[in-house]
């Protein structure tokens, strides 16, 4: 059916009361089953799981995936099935909005430990225990909906701010249980299909289920002879070097560097085609360009200047040049200041995201008009919004919490955590604001806010920018993002309160399933002994928090620390991210260069760029070929590149931390 809305003439002119009025008596759908036993369960099993999968590419590219719509989908495939085989009754779309709610504030979870936590151990070479972890994520997560939900009432109920992502998503659900079936239906066999066959090739490629395969199950070690388990190689340039080791073929070289040295391989990866697809064309070749620049350009000159080189350790262990090292060592000096300068002009070239957030804020109440509703001021949604009082009592409860746990577990002063708290509600606002009218949280520009603030108090401690700093970040995007997930609940009618209850489960599912999965891929044992240098591995580069070490480092150390190239190419990268992000600006998003995103290229793995561009490529060239609606070709590739991608993500993300855990087992 048409999703009723208040017109524009109505949004201004009518006051607060009058909409709530309108939207009891002519949207909210009071009698449906919303937040039920199995959607609750449903969202927080899917929520655990999508967290799992978002770990994975956060540690991987640095990128937080969405996890909403996958979770939409998952749940109308899984109940409509079961309601045609008789086992139980279809969800409603309420329950599935809760279902949603659930599942994204899992995703949610994992942003501190691809940040400012990994970012934390990284420095200090401190190991944070599993339940602390928990603890200090949950107590920020939740303050971030205590802080949320007062402005909900003002930014959707009475402003009826757009909130883009959200709004996309209250239309799929709309989509599904009131349009045509069969559009639900192919999206769901569009996800189940490329995810089980991405399953597949992840088995494949993966080094732990084919020895668990080949030597625990068919024991191709004793009756084969067989010494090591076969897989088929990720990397599609192993195949090359192998014959180039075995018959003295030319191994590429830049400038007497091996490209292997440099991190330039072939490499099919299909989580990275998937995150290819859903960045666009535009992040994706800015990606690409950064890591062709860094990597095969200017990597191989500071080779040969000798500004990147092998050293030794204390321990008298050669740490020789590799990708990792030309990132620590030289290129992540300018790779983030393109990201944080770019988002900073990003962020400035949005004055409206202040100046709204000012006025939403201290503007008056409209005054009645003729022929509209009611305007006496009964709340009418008393009885199922959260009610305020919580917010009123628990914002400073959890605030006094959050600082003191900040304190016991992270020694951060008492002082310090408390001067960060003001920060968070001016953060929030900015935030809340900015995603309900762009879907985009600047928390990555933001968050610097507070470490350098944090940073110009006290230089020698990095725990006392990066903690503060994780903390208002956190709670500032886990507030706008709820307000984005409540926006299709409103939308379709359901219970504020049941969906906030909704994130609270699913903030206690993300962290239970993050947190230890967290351990398993970052922080394995070794020998008894858990150590903060296996958090960053080709496998995972986590580039996240190599730009908050970044930063960090920058505060604790100064300029003076760095090599002069690092200098001169960190002024030339402020200067062509104000370029950039000034030209995208005028040109009103024309210009095909994000800094941002070239500065992403600069600490990811070449090859993932280069593959995530290769499925933005991929997705980009058929949408343009089938820019009809109606046709299959647009019903594939346009209306059915979130499914596929999503499958693509999910089904090599889940293969993978299996094999992580099948590797531990078998060890």
């Amino acid at each position: 059916m048409a999703l009723q809305q208040l017109s524009e003439e109505q949004v201004r002119t009518w006051t607060r009361a009058q909409k709530d009025e309108w939207w009891f008596k002519n949207v909210y759908r009071g009698d449906m089953p919303q937040l039920t036993l199995r959607s609750a369960l449903t969202g927080f099993v899917l929520g655990g799981l999508l967290a799992a999968t978002a770990l994975y590419i956060g540690g991987k590219t640095g990128i937080t995936i969405g996890v909403g719509l996958t979770s939409v989908i998952l749940a109308f495939s899984i109940f409509r099935m079961l309601a045609k085989s008789g086992l139980a009754k279809d969800f409603t779309i309420l329950e599935n909005n809760c279902t949603q709610s659930i599942a994204t504030a899992a995703g949610y979870m994992i942003t501190p430990l691809i940040s400012s936590l990994a970012a934390y151990m990284l420095v200090t070479g401190k190991i944070v225990p599993w339940w602390q972890m928990i603890i200090w994520n949950a107590v920020i997560s939740i303050l971030g909906v205590l802080v949320a939900f007062p402005m909900k009432r003002r930014f959707i109920n009475e402003d009826q701010l757009p909130f883009p992502e959200g709004r996309a998503c209250g239309v799929v659900l709309d989509t599904l249980y009131t349009g045509e079936e069969k559009t639900g239906v192919f999206q769901a066999k569009l996800l189940w299909v490329t995810g089980g066959l991405t399953a597949l090739y992840q088995l494949i490629v993966s080094d732990g289920w084919m020895k668990l395969l080949q030597f625990k199950i068919l024991r191709l070690d004793k009756w084969a002879g067989m010494t090591e388990p076969w897989n088929f190689h990720e990397r599609l340039d192993t195949y090359y070097y192998v014959l180039a080791t075995k018959f003295s073929l030319w191994t590429p070289k830049i400038l007497g560097t091996d490209i292997r040295t440099l991190g330039l391989r072939a490499t099919l990866d299909a989580a990275m085609l998937g995150v290819g697809g859903l960045m666009g064309i535009r992040v994706a070749s800015s990606c690409a360009i950064g890591a062709f620049v860094n990597f095969a350009v200017l990597a191989p000159i500071m080779i040969q200047r000798g500004d990147i080189k092998s050293y030794t350790l204390p321990s008298g262990a050669l740490v020789a040049i590799s990708r990792p090292e030309i990132v620590n060592q030289w290129a992540l000096w300018w790779g983030v200041t393109m990201m944080v300068v770019g988002s900073m002009v990003c962020l400035a070239a949005k004055p409206e995201i202040f100046t709204s957030a000012v006025k939403n804020l201290t503007r008056k109440k409209s005054a009645p008009i003729a022929g509209a509703t009611s305007a006496k001021s009964v709340d009418v949604l008393a009885g199922i919004e959260l009610p305020l009082w919580l917010s009123y009592v628990g914002v400073p409860v959890f605030s006094v919490i959050a600082a003191w746990i900040t304190h016991l577990f992270f020694g951060v002063p008492w002082l310090m955590s408390f001067i960060s708290l003001p920060l968070i509600f001016l953060l929030t606002v900015i935030c809340t604001n900015s995603m309900a009218l762009t879907s985009w949280t600047p928390t990555g520009a933001l968050s610097k806010i507070t470490q350098f603030t944090m940073g110009a108090i006290d230089r020698a401690n990095p725990a006392n920018n990066l903690i503060p700093a994780g903390m208002t970040a956190e709670i500032a995007s886990n507030a706008g993002n709820l307000l984005s997930d409540i926006k299709p609940g409103y939308m379709l009618g359901g219970k504020p309160r049941h969906q906030a209850i909704g994130h609270v489960i699913g903030i206690f599912a993300g962290a239970i399933a993050s947190t230890p999965l967290f351990f398993l891929l970052f922080l394995p044992e070794r020998n008894g002994v858990r150590s903060a240098s296996t958090i960053l591995s080709d496998a995972f580069p986590m580039p996240g928090a190599l730009q908050w070490k970044g930063v960090a480092d920058l505060i604790t150390n100064g300029l003076s620390s760095l090599p002069t190239s690092a200098l001169v190419a960190m002024g030339f990268a402020a200067v062509a991210a104000v370029v950039f992000e000034v030209l995208r600006i005028k040109t009103k998003g024309r210009f095909p260069l994000s800094a941002v995103s070239i500065g992403l290229g600069v600490i990811l793995p070449p090859e993932y760029c280069f593959t995530m561009f290769a499925g933005a490529l991929i997705f980009w060239w058929f949408g343009r070929k089938h820019k009809t609606a109606g046709t299959k070709g647009h019903a594939l590739w346009v209306e059915g590149c979130e499914p596929i991608c999503a499958g693509l993500i999910s089904g090599a993300a889940l293969i993978g931390i299996g094999n992580a855990l099948v590797n531990v087992l078998l060890e």
